[in-house]
Parts: structure tokens; sequence; C-alpha cells
């Protein structure tokens, strides 16, 4: 008999035991012991580890006994989903540096391209180019609204017909089944800026057909700002397709404060139902080109004919009336030295100079209307890229903190050494880690992981990234909270951020101790509406 109970007790004991025994036993591919979990949810941390198999996320817990070939000992460390950056202009750089190293050494594991209603077309052979290509982070496109619009009116100042809306709709229906997340437009770019509200509203009826977002370089981001974001809040209404402000941002000091209305508006939109949402980039300086400075209308019809506007003497003194108004009020921040050249293709020296001492430099006072004259001079070379110092910082911290704003770069791939570009492709996201949650504590560290990854995934419509949880594919991001810093600024952008210790995107580890692997391992996300041919 008490053979018998031993026999059971053993058993009973050896029975309990099988869980912590097959626990103890778990292998996996790669394992993440030790780390204190921002899983993107905006929820508080915790510590746990992380275990891998192939491309995805197999166990998040107490692992013990756990074994794997490859082990990250983030002792210390932060360990969060991989950040997706909505809003890049990637295409400029991606070929040339497919390591992509200054997105994957912010954490960055997802890039899009097609913005501000600029992008590749057709979609499919975009995506054949990209897989030949070979890249380290995931790839996804929007498809350009002004893009479409080149291609089928041209630079034209008018109304779509009838055929050509027809065939617009057709454009954007073919991108969205090869894989677009939505329709991106620049309405402040030529030849966007020519398109009216209810030509907006039609192509984006389409693309909402098939799930996708509208995604916008609003109108107007100095003194129309409020009318700009009542146009994209009224477009997401009527086309019923939810909408994103991309880049939302105050511009001239004139302006400075207007955010709280814009937020406002954001905010009334939602509580009546408009899925309206907003990401921006922690800098307090713009980057785009120099045609920035030339009102729309004189870009009508291309390049050539916004020279013969600019040297006719029947137009010259009104657009360079603007131009000196853009410069006192606008993107100029009130003074030339606001305005550095980033890149000119045609004269290399002029990059890293602002239009004050190109002004002086050309023997003049640097005065808004002499810069005027350079800003012209610039075009007739043939164009420039330039950073505009006039965005307001208050504005900058007051749209983090809202809820509904996500984080994007609006940068493209570093190629390092090249031109005087904005520093944001090098430090976004590092940035807000580093200077806005460490530093400065506008958002908490739990908040901006969020506003980094899964924000953006759900927005995107990008499935099973974005959070530390299983069954997620294993693009992670782990760094050290108290190290992680942007380093490029406007003086030194070609530097590239720091503490970022290990980077993994679909399970394979590109960023190892603080340098990049060489490894590739990056996929096409396709849209929603995506379908198989």
């Amino acid at each position: 008999m008490k053979m018998i109970l031993h026999s059971l007790a053993f058993l009973a004991i050896s029975t309990a035991m099988l869980p912590l025994f097959a626990v103890a036993q778990e292998s996996f591919d790669l394992l993440i012991k030790n780390g204190r979990i921002v899983d993107g949810t905006g929820t508080p941390w915790y510590e746990a580890d992380v275990g891998i198999v192939g491309d995805r996320i197999t166990r998040v817990g107490n692992l013990p006994g756990a074994t794997a070939p490859q082990v990250i000992d983030a002792t210390g460390l932060i360990v969060a989903p991989g950040f997706i950056d909505p809003h890049t202009h990637a295409l400029r750089g991606i070929f040339d540096v497919p390591n992509a190293e200054s997105a994957l050494l912010q954490g960055v594991t997802t890039l899009t391209e097609g913005n501000d209603g600029s992008s590749p077309y057709p979609i499919d052979r975009h995506y054949a180019d990209i897989q030949d290509l070979r890249i380290s982070p995931n790839w996804a496109v929007f498809v350009g609204q002004g893009t479409i619009r080149q291609r089928v009116i041209g630079f034209g100042l008018r109304k779509a017909s009838p055929q050509e809306m027809d065939r617009m709709k057709q454009m954007v229906r073919d991108a969205m089944e090869q894989g677009a997340l939505g329709i991106s437009t620049g309405l402040f770019y030529v030849p966007g800026s020519f398109t009216s509200t209810e030509e907006v509203i039609e192509l984006s009826k389409v693309a909402a057909e098939y799930n996708g977002i509208y995604i916008s370089h609003i109108r107007e981001e100095a003194a129309q700002l409020i009318d700009s974001v009542q146009e994209t809040i009224r477009i997401g209404e009527e086309a019923g397709i939810p909408v994103q402000i991309t880049h939302h941002k105050v511009i001239g000091v004139e302006n400075w404060g207007a955010s709280i209305e814009s937020l406002r508006l954001v905010d009334e939109a939602r509580a009546r139902g408009v899925d309206v949402t907003i990401d921006q980039y922690p800098y307090t300086a713009s980057q785009t080109s120099i045609n920035a400075l030339i009102p729309q209308w004189a870009q009508a019809g291309g390049r050539e004919e916004m020279l013969n506007r600019i040297n006719s003497p029947e137009t010259y003194s009104t657009i360079k009336n603007e131009v000196i108004a853009k410069i006192l009020y606008d993107r100029g921040g009130g003074d030339p030295k606001n305005v550095f050249i980033s890149r000119n293709s045609w004269d290399p020296n002029m990059a890293g100079k602002n239009l004050a001492e190109l002004t002086m430099e050309a023997g003049m006072e640097p005065t808004p209307e002499n810069a005027a004259e350079i800003v012209f001079d610039i075009i007739r070379g043939g164009g420039a890229t330039a950073v505009y110092h006039a965005i307001g910082p208050e504005d900058v911290d007051r749209i983090m903190r809202h809820p509904a704003t996500a984080i994007g770069s609006d940068g493209p791939v570093g190629v390092f050494g090249e031109g005087a570009p904005h520093p944001r492709q090098y430090g976004t996201f590092a940035r807000i880690l580093g200077h806005y949650v460490r530093e400065r504590g506008v958002i908490t560290l739990e908040e901006a992981v969020k506003k980094m990854s899964s924000q953006s995934a759900r927005r995107l419509g990008i499935h099973d990234r974005g959070l530390i949880t299983e069954g997620y594919f294993a693009d992670v991001a782990v760094f050290d909270a108290e190290e992680i810093i942007d380093r490029a600024s406007f003086e030194q952008p070609h530097q590239y951020a720091t503490g970022m210790k290990f980077v993994l995107v679909n399970g394979e580890v590109v960023v190892e101790n603080g340098a990049h692997t060489g490894r590739r391992p990056g996929r096409i996300l396709h849209g929603p509406g995506f379908t198989v041919r």
C-alpha cells in the first residue's frame, strides 16, 4: 500500500512538473533575454524574454531554460517593436544605399514611399525593382495623386475633363490592386496644387473601395493652415476614407500657435466619426525645393513656362513680391538667413549656405528683396533643395502630445556625405527617444514607442507588425534608453544616431552591437487592396 501511495505521489509530482519541464526545454532560433519590454501598446514596460522562430515572435515571457543558437542579452535595455516610418522619400537613396543605415540605426524597420503626391508608377513594376535590389528594411508605397495627374493632364492649371477623371480613377484602381497603401496628395506642390477638392474626393473614393487611406501634404501650412486642415477633414468625410495630415506643423512666425485650432478641428472631426489622424517630425525646420518660395500659379506649365514668367517684365515684379512675402511671413521665417541650400546638383558649393550668405557673396545687402534675386538665379541655374527654419517649437510639442499623432521622418535614405541635408533622415526616431522623451519629458517612453510603431501599423493597414507580441513578425529594436540620441545637426547632418544596439527585420539581425550587419531581409508590404495577378 505504501509503495502504491509513493508511486502515486511521484506520478503526481512528475505530472505537475511537466509544463515546467516543457518550458525549460523550449528552443528558438533567436532569444532576447532580460529586456524591458515596451510592447507598442502604450502600456507600462515589463521585464520578459522574447523567443523567435524563423521570422516570427513565438514566445514572450519568463523563459529561464530556453535555448537558442543566438542569444541577445538585453539586460538594462529596452526591447521594442521595430519602428514604422509612415512618411519618407526613401526612393531618394535606397538604390544607392540598400542597407539604409540612416534608418536602421534608429530602429526603423519599415519605410513608406510615395508621399506628398509623388510616387513611382506603375506600383507593381516598382515593387519588382525593390525586390530585385534586396534591401534591409521592409517597404511599402502610396500612389501619388500628383504623379497620376501629371501623367494624364500635365502641369496645366485647369480642371480634369470627365474622360481624364475616368482615366485617373482607373490608375488609382490599378495601383491599389497592385498593393498601394492608399493615395497621397501634395496639394502644396504643382500639379497637385491645381487640383480641386472635389477632384481629390473622387479619386479618394476609389482608394476607399480597397480600404486604403488618404495621406496629405495639405494645401498650406502657414497663413492658410486652418482652411487646409478643414479641407482635409472634408475629403475624409465625403470620400468615406481614413485621412492623415502628414508632417503637421505651423510655418511662419506670425502663425505660431495655430496648432491649438488645428488640433481642435481634428478632435471635433473625430468626435463626429471622421477618421482623421496626424504624423509629424520633431524639428523646427522643413526641407523641400527652392520652388516653395515661388507662387504656384507661376509654376503652371512646368519649368520653362516658370522661367518665362520670372524673366518677363509683365510678371517679374508680381512674382518677386510674392517671394519676398514668403521670406518674411512664410518659409523664410522673416529673414533670408533662415533658408539654407541643402543640395544643388549644378553648383555643389552652395550646399550649407543660406540665402543671406549667398546674397552677400553676390555683392548685395542680405535683404529679402535681394535674396529674391538669388532665388531666381538658383532656379535659372537648375534649382535646388533648401532647408527652411520657420516652424514654431511650441507647436511641435503640442502636436507631439496629441494622441492622434504618429512619428514620421519625411526624409530620404541618407547617402553619407552627400550635400547638406535636413538631419531628420538620420535622427528623427532617435531624437524623439533622446531629446523629447529622456531630456525634456514631452511624452513618455511608452507613448513614443506606440507613436513610432503600432500607431502607424494600424493606420497603414500593416498587419502583424508594430507590437512585441506572440505571432507577430520579428521586427524588433533593442536600445539603451539612457544613451539613444540623434547626432545629426543642421551644421553636421551626416552623423548616425547612437544607442540602438540591435535591430531585427523579419527575424534577422541587421544591426548588431550598434553596427549594420549587411543583411537585407526586407520585404514588400502590400496594401489592403492587393490582388495577385
